[in-house]
């Protein structure tokens, strides 16, 4: 009995340091934060409904609890004239609460930021003008498995397409092995203009590479009955 102790604590204790050390690099699971100084890269490419969209968002870490970032998007139309630069987003996540902190082992983030320039002549949210986002992200984090959940509320401020939108996105994150992730997610979009109003489901796969990930994803959107699918790469600097 003492011998299949001694066991069994050495395995968790071996459990709980592969554990942090995956964490540290798994920059697609939901509630990842940067550590400090760390920087984060991350190109996509998306195509959807006659769009195709080039996306850059940088991150920095400017201690363990409080990440800083910039996104900026361009798409092109092929069915129309909605070509362009998206506002750049500044934006930022500050964790609440870590695993450690309470017995739950729950981890819950703060989301905020803010949209700023664009053009005109790209379709909202994503490419409005003077935007203001809060949000708030809680879940927990297992060896194989990360379970999460987003709210987060946009207020955009425009003559013509003014509105404000609620979003709900619960998601699960399975490390299948060393090397290869799955993700999958459900995004409810409530808005003040009815027009907007989204229902997404997507799923995603993700092979790491040291301190860099690719990222491939299909989603399908329920309003509009249509697909996108889109290519990641993430770099952890």
């Amino acid at each position: 009995m003492r011998k299949f102790f001694s066991v069994f604590l050495i395995s968790c204790f071996f459990c709980n340091g592969a554990l942090a050390n995956v964490l540290d690099r798994d920059t697609s699971d939901p509630l990842y934060m940067l550590g400090f100084e760390d920087f984060l890269s991350e190109t996509s490419l998306t195509y959807w409904d006659s769009i195709l969209r080039l996306g850059q968002t940088v991150s920095y870490g400017l201690n363990n609890r409080l990440t800083i970032a910039a996104n900026v998007h361009f798409q092109q139309d092929f069915d129309g004239t909605e070509d362009g630069f998206s506002s750049i987003d500044l934006g930022g996540v500050y964790r609440v609460s870590t695993a450690d902190g309470n017995s739950a082992r729950i981890i819950s983030d703060v989301l905020f930021g803010l949209k700023f320039g664009g053009s005109s002549h790209v379709r909202t949210p994503y490419f409005a003008d003077s935007t203001y986002y809060a949000g708030y992200r809680f879940g927990r984090q297992w060896a194989g498995l990360t379970l999460a959940a987003t709210i987060k509320s946009s207020w955009i401020f425009d003559d013509v397409r003014g509105m404000a939108y609620i979003d709900f996105e619960p998601e699960a994150y399975f490390r299948v092995s060393q090397d290869w992730r799955l993700g999958t997610s459900f995004m409810i979009r409530k808005a003040t203009n009815p027009k907007y109003n989204q229902e997404w489901l997507g799923g995603k796969v993700i092979r790491q590479y040291g301190r860099t990930q690719y990222i491939g994803h299909l989603d399908y959107e329920f309003e509009s009955d249509n697909f996108q699918i889109g290519a990641k790469v993430n770099i952890l600097f």
